[in-house]
Order: C-alpha cells, then structure tokens, then sequence
C-alpha cells in the first residue's frame, strides 16, 4: 500500500487530525486522535483503503477509544483495526455486517475519480469492501466517554443520518460533531436521511455552548460559525 497515503495536521498539544487526500471529496473524512490522561479518543477511521491504524501514535500500554460518528462508509473503513470500538447504540447491529446499504459503500464502486492516486497497484474501486467491525461498546444520548482528564457527553443528532452521533465536552466547549453539522455542504439527500430530523438538531445546536467543534468534513468552527451554519439550514429548509 501507497505510504502517506494519509495527510496529518497538528491542531494542539492534544489534537491530530488525518485525512485521505486522494479520495474523492465526497468521502473525504476529517479523521480526529485526541490524547486524553488515561486514555485516547479517536473519532472517526476513514475509508479504510490503507491501514489507519500504523498512522495513530498512541503510548504504550495506553488504551486507544475508537468512536464511529455513524455507520457511513467515509467514518467506519479502518474500524476492524481498533480493539475498542464503539458506535451508535441504534445501528450496532449493522457494525457486524457491515451491510452495504447501511455503510453506502455501493456508492464509491462506481464513483467518478474515486481516487486520484492508486493506493497500490492494480487497485479497484469496484473492489471496495469494509470489513466487520462489532462494537464493543454502544453509545446513545447521555452516555459519556471519559478519558480520565476530560469527559464527553454523548448527544444524538439524527437527520444526516438515523444513527449519528456527536461527543460534547461540557467543561471545556470542545465539541466532536460528525456529520451531524460541519463547515461544508451538509447532505441531507441520502436514502436513509431525514430533514425533518435534521431540522431538530439544528435547533438543538443553536444553544449549545461549544468553544469549537472539529466536523467530519469541512474546517474546524467556532460557536457563532455553527450558529450561523444551522440558522442557513434552517431557513434554507422552511424557516426558523
């Protein structure tokens, strides 16, 4: 496999974010490690084309937290690397198999300049396929993941999908959203997307408190930027 097929960029003392620069924009997934006292979070693995897990520095005999936002193609393919997995309580059945009406990995076997550098030789996309990767832990609304120094909330904020997820740090403002809402265009379209849904968790994100929020595509936001990206959503969707 092609190395540096992942991009790696230091957001903080404690925050990395990778990415896969050769794949298509469409599925091309902000991928955060998180380095916590007692234990990492990683939210997020990818499309799990080349090997994730070789990429995460994580220190010896530390456990590493593997958090899948929902069950999508772009944040699940490098999950079956990670020992500790957890994801939405609502879709865990679907981890097992993998299904590819659940993960939509359909959509990249004949997606348009998929890559646009082969990740090895003689690489298809129509090859693509994402292994089983059973939850070890299943997550819902008010559950928290602590890591020791910090702990996150669990909020769930359907509408881009049934099953998304996001981690809200109360203490400190710091905010893992998925693709609940980032700085991009959010895609509402998808067979099992809901605006209606959607519409609900924009309003429930219009009062929450966050300092910054790392999304699942698009740059890094601060609160007044994600108030403005769902009041947009909102208005764009029938009003306020």
């Amino acid at each position: 496999m092609m190395p540096d097929w992942f991009s790696r960029s230091i957001v903080d003392d404690k925050t990395t974010m990778l990415t896969e620069p050769f794949v298509h924009a469409y599925v091309r997934a902000n991928i955060w490690h998180l380095r916590g006292r007692d234990a990492d979070l990683l939210v997020d693995t990818g499309m799990g084309i080349c090997p994730l897990a070789p990429e995460i520095e994580t220190q010896q005999g530390k456990p590493l937290l593997v958090v899948a936002t929902h069950i999508h193609l772009d944040h699940v393919g490098s999950l079956h690397e990670f020992p500790l997995r957890a994801g939405p309580r609502m879709s865990a059945a679907q981890f097992e198999s993998m299904d590819e009406a659940a993960t939509y990995a359909y959509m990249f076997h004949d997606l348009e300049g998929a890559v646009s550098r082969l990740p090895a030789p003689g690489w298809k996309a129509a090859d693509y396929r994402i292994p089983s990767a059973p939850l070890t832990r299943t997550l819902g609304e008010g559950d928290v993941v602590d890591l020791g120094d910090r702990k996150f909330r669990v909020l769930h904020l359907p509408g881009h999908s049934p099953d998304s997820i996001a981690l809200f740090d109360e203490a400190d403002g710091l905010f893992f959203s998925g693709d609940a809402i980032y700085d991009d265009t959010l895609i509402d379209s998808l067979p099992d997307s809901d605006r209606t849904a959607y519409r609900h968790t924009m309003q429930r994100l219009l009062d929450l408190p966050i300092r910054i929020g790392h999304g699942g595509h698009g740059p890094s936001f601060d609160g007044k930027r994600m108030r403005e990206i769902a009041t947009v959503y909102l208005q764009r969707t029938g009003g306020i």
